[in-house]
Protein backbone atom coordinates (compact mmCIF):
# COMPACT_ATOMS: atom_id res chain seq x y z
CA UNK A 1 0.00 0.00 0.00
CA UNK A 2 1.25 3.33 -1.44
CA UNK A 3 -0.17 7.10 -0.95
CA UNK A 4 2.09 9.73 -2.29
CA UNK A 5 1.64 13.24 -1.67
CA UNK A 6 3.90 16.41 -2.74
CA UNK A 7 6.67 15.68 0.15
CA UNK A 8 5.71 12.59 1.48
CA UNK A 9 5.22 8.67 1.05
CA UNK A 10 2.62 7.23 2.71
CA UNK A 11 2.79 3.43 3.86
CA UNK A 12 1.63 0.76 5.84
CA UNK A 13 4.87 -0.40 7.21
CA UNK A 14 6.15 -4.22 7.63
CA UNK A 15 7.20 -5.68 10.62
CA UNK A 16 10.68 -5.85 9.46
CA UNK A 17 10.60 -1.96 9.05
CA UNK A 18 9.82 -1.10 12.64
CA UNK A 19 12.74 0.58 13.35
CA UNK A 20 11.28 3.58 11.58
CA UNK A 21 8.51 3.95 14.31
CA UNK A 22 10.67 2.99 17.13
CA UNK A 23 12.75 5.82 16.04
CA UNK A 24 10.03 8.30 15.92
CA UNK A 25 8.74 7.89 19.18
CA UNK A 26 12.08 7.87 20.67
CA UNK A 27 12.64 11.23 18.98
CA UNK A 28 9.37 12.58 19.65
CA UNK A 29 8.93 11.61 23.61
CA UNK A 30 8.88 15.50 25.19
CA UNK A 31 6.86 16.50 21.96
CA UNK A 32 4.45 14.54 22.17
CA UNK A 33 4.08 14.03 25.57
CA UNK A 34 1.50 16.89 26.44
CA UNK A 35 -1.43 14.88 23.95
CA UNK A 36 -0.39 11.53 24.38
CA UNK A 37 -1.25 9.48 27.68
CA UNK A 38 1.53 8.24 29.92
CA UNK A 39 3.64 5.35 27.58
CA UNK A 40 5.04 2.38 29.43
CA UNK A 41 9.03 1.91 29.13
CA UNK A 42 8.18 -0.76 27.00
CA UNK A 43 6.66 1.37 24.71
CA UNK A 44 10.07 2.26 23.34
CA UNK A 45 11.38 -0.51 22.86
CA UNK A 46 12.25 -2.62 19.49
CA UNK A 47 9.96 -5.80 20.83
CA UNK A 48 6.65 -3.32 21.13
CA UNK A 49 7.32 -1.53 17.40
CA UNK A 50 7.96 -5.10 15.82
CA UNK A 51 4.55 -6.39 17.52
CA UNK A 52 2.93 -3.24 16.97
CA UNK A 53 3.57 -2.85 13.27
CA UNK A 54 2.61 -6.80 12.46
CA UNK A 55 -0.78 -6.33 14.17
CA UNK A 56 -1.17 -3.19 12.36
CA UNK A 57 -0.32 -4.82 9.09
CA UNK A 58 -2.82 -7.40 10.22
CA UNK A 59 -5.54 -4.58 10.73
CA UNK A 60 -4.69 -3.55 7.34
CA UNK A 61 -5.58 -6.75 5.55
CA UNK A 62 -8.65 -6.98 7.94
CA UNK A 63 -9.69 -3.82 6.71
CA UNK A 64 -10.41 -3.05 10.80
CA UNK A 65 -7.74 -0.21 10.92
CA UNK A 66 -5.29 2.12 8.61
CA UNK A 67 -2.34 2.68 10.59
CA UNK A 68 -0.68 5.07 8.15
CA UNK A 69 2.60 6.01 8.28
CA UNK A 70 3.92 9.23 6.40
CA UNK A 71 8.03 9.07 5.42
CA UNK A 72 10.41 11.24 3.21
CA UNK A 73 11.42 10.53 -0.43
CA UNK A 74 14.49 8.59 1.10
CA UNK A 75 12.32 6.21 3.20
CA UNK A 76 14.73 6.98 6.14
CA UNK A 77 12.67 9.55 8.71
CA UNK A 78 8.75 9.24 9.55
CA UNK A 79 6.98 12.79 9.09
CA UNK A 80 3.84 12.12 10.96
CA UNK A 81 1.36 9.25 11.63
CA UNK A 82 -2.35 8.81 10.47
CA UNK A 83 -3.55 6.14 12.91
CA UNK A 84 -7.64 5.44 11.53
CA UNK A 85 -9.11 2.93 14.29
CA UNK A 86 -12.38 1.20 15.51
CA UNK A 87 -13.24 0.97 12.08
CA UNK A 88 -17.47 -0.03 12.45
CA UNK A 89 -18.96 -1.79 9.34
CA UNK A 90 -22.59 -2.00 8.49
CA UNK A 91 -24.88 0.75 9.20
CA UNK A 92 -22.24 3.37 10.63
CA UNK A 93 -18.96 2.71 8.18
CA UNK A 94 -17.28 5.10 10.41
CA UNK A 95 -14.11 5.20 12.70
CA UNK A 96 -11.76 7.06 14.68
CA UNK A 97 -9.11 9.24 13.51
CA UNK A 98 -5.38 9.82 15.51
CA UNK A 99 -2.32 11.72 14.34
CA UNK A 100 0.45 13.00 15.31
CA UNK A 101 4.18 15.06 13.34
CA UNK A 102 7.71 15.03 14.33
CA UNK A 103 8.68 17.80 15.83
CA UNK A 104 11.15 19.13 13.22
CA UNK A 105 8.02 19.06 10.19
CA UNK A 106 5.50 20.55 12.37
CA UNK A 107 3.97 24.07 11.31
CA UNK A 108 4.68 23.28 7.46
CA UNK A 109 1.49 21.41 6.60
CA UNK A 110 2.63 18.34 6.38
CA UNK A 111 -0.04 16.72 8.49
CA UNK A 112 -2.86 18.40 6.79
CA UNK A 113 -1.02 16.84 3.73
CA UNK A 114 -1.15 13.59 5.11
CA UNK A 115 -4.30 13.63 6.33
CA UNK A 116 -5.58 14.60 2.64
CA UNK A 117 -4.64 11.64 0.95
CA UNK A 118 -5.34 9.37 4.08
CA UNK A 119 -8.79 10.27 4.29
CA UNK A 120 -9.73 10.70 0.60
CA UNK A 121 -7.96 6.60 0.29
CA UNK A 122 -10.96 5.68 3.51
CA UNK A 123 -13.44 7.44 1.58
CA UNK A 124 -12.94 6.54 -2.09
CA UNK A 125 -11.25 3.45 -1.64
CA UNK A 126 -12.99 2.43 1.69
CA UNK A 127 -16.35 3.88 1.44
CA UNK A 128 -16.14 5.19 5.09
CA UNK A 129 -18.94 7.48 5.89
CA UNK A 130 -17.74 9.07 8.89
CA UNK A 131 -14.45 9.86 10.50
CA UNK A 132 -14.27 11.03 13.94
CA UNK A 133 -11.61 12.91 15.49
CA UNK A 134 -11.09 14.73 18.79
CA UNK A 135 -8.76 17.10 20.71
CA UNK A 136 -7.56 18.61 23.43
CA UNK A 137 -8.84 22.36 23.70
CA UNK A 138 -5.23 23.54 24.09
CA UNK A 139 -4.07 21.71 21.01
CA UNK A 140 -4.80 25.09 18.56
CA UNK A 141 -2.31 23.02 15.92
CA UNK A 142 -5.03 20.28 15.51
CA UNK A 143 -7.61 22.83 16.15
CA UNK A 144 -6.42 24.16 12.71
CA UNK A 145 -5.77 21.10 11.17
CA UNK A 146 -9.57 19.86 11.34
CA UNK A 147 -10.93 22.78 10.33
CA UNK A 148 -8.92 23.18 6.65
CA UNK A 149 -9.42 19.29 6.32
CA UNK A 150 -13.54 20.68 6.85
CA UNK A 151 -13.88 18.64 10.36
CA UNK A 152 -17.11 19.74 12.15
CA UNK A 153 -17.64 20.11 15.93
CA UNK A 154 -19.79 18.01 17.11
CA UNK A 155 -19.79 18.28 20.72
CA UNK A 156 -17.73 18.34 23.36
CA UNK A 157 -16.99 15.55 26.17
CA UNK A 158 -15.26 16.22 29.64
CA UNK A 159 -12.88 14.17 30.99
CA UNK A 160 -12.94 12.22 27.99
CA UNK A 161 -9.49 10.90 27.88
CA UNK A 162 -6.10 10.43 30.23
CA UNK A 163 -3.79 12.43 28.56
CA UNK A 164 -0.44 13.38 30.09
CA UNK A 165 -1.29 11.77 33.33
CA UNK A 166 -4.73 13.63 34.05
CA UNK A 167 -8.35 13.58 32.91
CA UNK A 168 -8.71 16.01 29.52
CA UNK A 169 -11.50 17.64 27.94
CA UNK A 170 -11.85 17.00 24.21
CA UNK A 171 -13.48 18.53 21.35
CA UNK A 172 -15.41 15.83 19.19
CA UNK A 173 -15.64 16.60 15.56
CA UNK A 174 -16.45 14.66 12.96
CA UNK A 175 -16.16 14.72 8.30
CA UNK A 176 -18.91 13.17 6.37
CA UNK A 177 -18.34 11.21 3.35
CA UNK A 178 -19.45 13.70 0.92
CA UNK A 179 -19.55 10.98 -1.82
CA UNK A 180 -21.14 8.12 0.13
CA UNK A 181 -24.82 8.63 0.32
Amino acid sequence: MLLTTARTRIEILNPEESHLLLNFYQQNREHLAPWEPIRASEYYTKEYWHNAVAGNQTHFEQSIGFHFVALTAERDQVIGVANFTNVARGAFQACFLGYCISKPFEGQGYMTEILEATIDYLFTEQKLHRIMANYIPDNKGSERVLEKLGFEREGYAKRYLKIAGQWQDHILMSKINPLVE
